[in-house]
Formats: C-alpha cells, sequence, structure tokens
C-alpha cells in the first residue's frame, strides 16, 4: 500500500517545488527534472527525483515541511539515506546526518570549446568499462544508467577507455559537465581539458551554457576548471541524511510516480 500523503504526487502546480529562486542554477536537479529531463521524474507529494540506478540527484522544495521529510524517506525506502545535493536548509533534528562537505558551482564565461578528433562518444555498451574507470579514479557518482543523462565522450588508448567527460543535470538552457575523469597512467597529458572543451563544444551548439560542480576542497579541480574559463556562481553543499526508523513504522515505501 501506498504511504498516505496529504498532496498528490506529480509535476509541479505552484507548490510542489522550490519558490523565489533568483536562477534556475539555484535548483538544477528541480529545474531539470519539470524540464529536459521530466522523463526521468519520479515524485512523491512535493519531492522529486531521479531513478536511483540514473543519478542519486533529489530535489526538496526550497523550505519542506515534515510531510516533504516524509516523502522523500519514502521515496529512500526503510534504512535508505535521501541524498541532500545542493540543498542548504535544516535537516530535521530526529535525521542522521550521514555525510556532508562544501561544493561550488561553476559556470562558463569564456571557455575555448572545441571539438576533439580523438574523443568518441560512449555509449549502454561502454557502461561496464565506464564503471572501472570511475571506481579507479573516484570522480562521483556514475549508475548503471547515468550514460542517459546525456552525451558521454572518452579517449581510448590501446582499446582501453583512459579519460571521460559528460552530461549530468540539464536544466532549461543549462547542461552539467560531470564525469570528468582520467586513468592514473596517462595524467598530465591534457586529456581532461580536451573532453571539458568537447562536451562544451556540444553543449554551446545546442544553445545552452555549460556549468558544473566540484567540492570547495578539490584544489587541482577548481584550478583546472577556473583556468579553462570556468566562473564560481555560488557555493553549495552535497550530504545526505537517513530518516529516523520509527518514521516509516507500519508503512510500505511508495511506488513513485514517473
Amino acid at each position: 500500500m501506498d504511504i498516505p500523503s496529504r498532496r498528490a504526487s506529480g509535476p509541479p502546480s505552484g507548490l510542489a517545488g522550490p519558490t523565489g529562486a533568483s536562477h534556475v542554477l539555484d535548483h538544477p536537479a528541480h529545474a531539470a527534472l519539470t524540464g529536459p529531463h521530466a522523463h526521468f521524474a519520479e515524485w512523491r507529494g512535493r519531492v522529486v527525483r531521479y531513478p536511483v540506478d540514473v543519478t542519486p540527484w533529489l530535489a526538496l522544495p526550497e523550505e519542506p515541511d515534515a510531510d516533504d521529510w516524509a516523502d522523500a524517506a519514502a521515496l529512500a525506502g526503510p534504512g535508505g539515506e535521501v541524498p541532500l545535493l545542493g540543498f542548504q536548509g535544516q535537516v530535521p533534528e530526529d535525521w542522521e546526518v550521514t555525510f556532508r562537505f562544501e561544493g561550488v558551482q561553476y559556470v562558463d564565461e569564456g571557455l575555448a570549446v572545441a571539438p576533439d578528433p580523438e574523443a568518441v562518444r560512449l555509449g549502454p555498451a561502454d557502461v561496464p568499462e565506464i564503471l572501472d574507470l570511475i571506481a579507479r579514479t573516484q570522480p562521483g557518482p556514475f549508475l548503471p544508467r547515468t550514460i542517459e543523462l546525456g552525451t558521454y565522450l572518452g579517449i581510448r588508448r590501446g582499446g582501453a577507455l583512459v579519460a571521460m567527460a559528460g552530461e549530468r543535470l540539464h536544466p532549461p538552457g543549462w547542461t552539467e559537465i560531470s564525469g570528468v575523469c582520467t586513468d592514473p597512467v596517462v595524467r598530465g597529458e591534457g586529456l581532461a581539458t580536451r573532453l571539458i572543451l568537447a562536451v562544451a563544444h556540444g553543449i554551446r551548439e545546442r544553445g545552452e551554457t555549460p556549468f558544473l560542480h566540484t567540492g570547495a576542497g578539490n584544489t587541482n579541480a577548481i584550478r583546472l576548471y577556473e583556468s579553462l574559463g570556468f566562473r564560481l556562481r555560488r557555493t553549495t553543499a552535497f550530504g545526505a541524511a537517513r530518516a529516523p526508523e520509527g518514521l516509516l513504522k507500519g508503512r510500505t515505501p511508495a511506488a513513485p510516480v514517473s
């Protein structure tokens, strides 16, 4: 059975999402899931997320109430963590914050974009090799269906995938560059730079603007992004929290509405 909710699940109708936002990138996951990525959206009341095998991003209302937190817990299921990527509000006192770190959001302000003749488009058949590269380089989450979010480009050496970058969140008019990683054996050759500029070229060709996120302490990546022409737009936060056990006691998690 579904968990009772005082609000219907589904796309926003005035009160469903963040309000008073000054810019679409203030709430990029919500903007993407109610825009170009609406076909991925899984709703529970006013909470919306991507499928769990696509990306961890979830969007809460700007000022979530108790029902919103219960809906987020229902989506996660008993004992599950609720990802709080970009959420800078207060977590309820009875929730356990499992991790939190500061992040930054950068936007394109003068990238010298260009296609790369060595870059190849990656697809579903490449996912096992992508996941292996991700595991060895740890750029951030990449899941079995992340490849569906947009264009991912890679560079191979001797047939092996050694570098990649691609597209993740897609708010209207913007596309996030993500999954940037390089095998340690070829670092220093500028492959990450070439792939970032190649992915950004495709984004610009659609008339959109590239942006990206990284950890505030990731100084090497930040130095690279700023040298390429990205500008710091805002600070943000990344984290996750686990609901108290009693919140879902006697209830069955809902099947999300897509």
